[in-house]
C-alpha cells in the first residue's frame, strides 16, 4: 500500500479541522454513512457532506459501492490512510488529555525520578512495590546525579521528581519533607565484640566503613563529631555507594553509622547498635517543578510516595484512585 505521511497531510489540508478528520476516521471505520452519521450525532445529509469535503481534500472517492451486495468499501487510499489517521488522532487526544486526569489502574505513564542509592533503598524500594501493584502500565525511572544537577534536571524535564536530604533541595522548587531519619552503627551477626553498645573508646577503635559520594574520601561527619570529643577513629575502607556498605560490613569485621531506615533493610544479615554520641537527624525531601504542581499524575506519583515514607514501607493498600 501507498505510505502516507500524516505529517504532509496535514500541513496540505490546513483549511480542514480536526473535527473532519475525526468525521474522516469514523466513516472509514463503519464504510457507512449512515451508522457514521448516528456515531457522530450528525444528521446523513451534513455527514455527506463533509464526505464531499474529505474526497476533494484527498483526491480520493475514499468510499465506493461495494461490487457484490450492498454497502460501501474502502478504496486503496483510504486503506491506506486509515492506520496514520488512527494513530495520529490518538496521539491528538492523549496530548490533550495531559494532565486532566488521571486513572493508575488504566493509564500508562513514564516517570523519571532522581534519587541517591540511599533514597533508593529507604523508600524507592517501596515505591516500587506499590506502583507495580496498583498502577501496572507505570513505568519508573531511577537516576543518580550529583546535587548540583538536581534543579537543571527538574527544569528540562529530564526529571519529575527528587527524592534527597532537604539541604541539597535547590531554591525554587516546591518541596515536602518525606521522613526524619536517625543513625545507627551497624556491625555483622558474630562479629567477635558481640552485641554490647560501643563506648566511645571502643567505638573509635573499631575499624570503619564511610560511604564517600565523592568516591574515594576517608573523612565524615563522624570524625568531626569524634575529634570534638577528643577522640579519633580509623577509616579502613571508603565505598562510594551506600549498598555495598552492607557487603563490606558481612565480609569484615568493621562496623559503620548511617540511617536507621536503610540499615532496617539489612536487618537479617547486620546487627543495628546505638551510637555512643549524639548525632543530629536528617529530612529526606521530595521536590518537584512547579509547573508539576497541578498535574494529576504527578499528583498521584506524590501522593503515593508521601503515603509510603508516612507508613515506612507498610502502606495497607496503594493510592489507586483515580484523581483528576
Amino acid at each position: 500500500m501507498e505510505d502516507i505521511n500524516m505529517v504532509d497531510m496535514f500541513s496540505a489540508w490546513r483549511g480542514a479541522d480536526l473535527a473532519l478528520l475525526g468525521a474522516l476516521d469514523v466513516l472509514l471505520e463503519e464504510a457507512n454513512v449512515t451508522r457514521a452519521a448516528a456515531r457522530l450525532h450528525l444528521s446523513q445529509p451534513a455527514l455527506s457532506a463533509q464526505l464531499a469535503r474529505l474526497r476533494q481534500l484527498t483526491g480520493d472517492r475514499l468510499l465506493v459501492p461495494a461490487t457484490h451486495g450492498r454497502g460501501m468499501i474502502l478504496t486503496a487510499r483510504a486503506l491506506a490512510i486509515r492506520p496514520s489517521l488512527r494513530a495520529a488522532l490518538q496521539g491528538v487526544q492523549a496530548a490533550m488529555g495531559q494532565g486532566v486526569g488521571f486513572d493508575p489502574g488504566q493509564d500508562a505513564r513514564r516517570f523519571q525520578l532522581v534519587a541517591s542509592d540511599n533514597g533508593m533503598v529507604m523508600v524507592g524500594i517501596d515505591l516500587i512495590r506499590h506502583i507495580t501493584a496498583c498502577a501496572p502500565k507505570v513505568q519508573l525511572g531511577f537516576q543518580s546525579v550529583a546535587s548540583a544537577q538536581l534543579g537543571a534536571r527538574l527544569d528540562s524535564g529530564q526529571a519529575d521528581l527528587v527524592i534527597a536530604a532537604d539541604f541539597s533541595i535547590p531554591a525554587g522548587l516546591q518541596a515536602r519533607p518525606l521522613l526524619r531519619e536517625s543513625y545507627v552503627m551497624a556491625q555483622r551477626k558474630g562479629h567477635p565484640r558481640g552485641l554490647a553498645p560501643p563506648d566511645l573508646a571502643e567505638y573509635s577503635a573499631l575499624l570503619h566503613v564511610i560511604v564517600s559520594g565523592d568516591g574515594g574520601h576517608f573523612h565524615g561527619f563522624m570524625d568531626d563529631l569524634l575529634k570534638r570529643q577528643g577522640y579519633q577513629r580509623r577509616v579502613a575502607v571508603s565505598v562510594q555507594q551506600y549498598h555495598l556498605a552492607p557487603l563490606v560490613l558481612e565480609a569484615s569485621d568493621c562496623v559503620c553509622v548511617l540511617p536507621r531506615r536503610f540499615l532496617a533493610r539489612f536487618a537479617d544479615r547486620l546487627d543495628l547498635l546505638p551510637v555512643p554520641l549524639e548525632v543530629d537527624a536528617f529530612s529526606l525531601s521530595a521536590a518537584w517543578h512547579p509547573r508539576h504542581a497541578d498535574d494529576a499524575a504527578h499528583r498521584w506519583l506524590r501522593e503515593t510516595l508521601f503515603a509510603v515514607a508516612a507508613q515506612g514501607g507498610s502502606l495497607a493498600s496503594p493510592v489507586a484512585g483515580r484523581l483528576d
